[in-house]
């Protein structure tokens, strides 16, 4: 009969979890790389197949049409431009090496996962102050930051099991001898 809360079953479940948070940081990350590419397919798509999520979100290929000309612009005449976007890139990427840690060791390397929590939590004032000083709309903004919204909770249940783990396995306090009595 096999444990289902006990410490191997709970270290099971906290490397699911991180399993999925550092695929999501690779893919993020991946998607960063080709953002000419992505815009033209976005802007194609939403022109075509996907034209009725056009008309229920105004705006939206107006947006992307926006985006795509200024990285098209870029591309051509500033390319070093997007040079950022590929250290944005590269930046998911090592992140999600980092996770490697806590699933190693979660108990040891739980700072990595809180360290991830306030990453989250700082997408919100990002968003909230570049996002106008860079003239990009409000609804955007609050997409960018349900990233982070939506990141900070497998994190969340992750430093959650983490501390159940580590009650489940810390040694028990040290015992003193009793005092003899005479």
């Amino acid at each position: 009969m096999s444990d289902t809360n006990g410490p191997r079953a709970l270290l099971k479940r906290i490397r699911v979890w991180l399993v999925v948070f550092i695929v999501c940081l690779v893919l993020s990350g991946l998607t960063a790389f080709p953002l000419v590419t992505e815009l033209h397919l976005a802007e194609s798509a939403l022109t075509s197949w996907a034209s009725p999520a056009a008309d229920l979100f105004p705006g939206l290929l107006d947006w992307i049409r926006r985006v795509r000309v200024g990285l098209d612009t870029a591309d051509a005449d500033h390319p070093f431009v997007l040079y950022g976007t590929d250290w944005l890139a590269f930046a998911h990427l090592v992140i999600a090496v980092a996770f490697y840690g806590p699933y190693r060791d979660p108990v040891r390397n739980i700072w990595v996962v809180e360290f991830g929590m306030i990453a989250c939590a700082g997408i919100i004032p990002l968003a909230l102050i570049c996002g106008p000083i860079r003239d990009i709309p409000f609804w955007w903004s609050v997409i960018d930051m349900s990233f982070g919204v939506v990141g900070v909770v497998p994190l969340l249940v992750v430093q959650r099991m983490i501390k159940r783990l580590e009650g489940l396995t810390a040694a028990p306090p040290a015992t003193r001898p009793a005092a003899a009595v005479c």
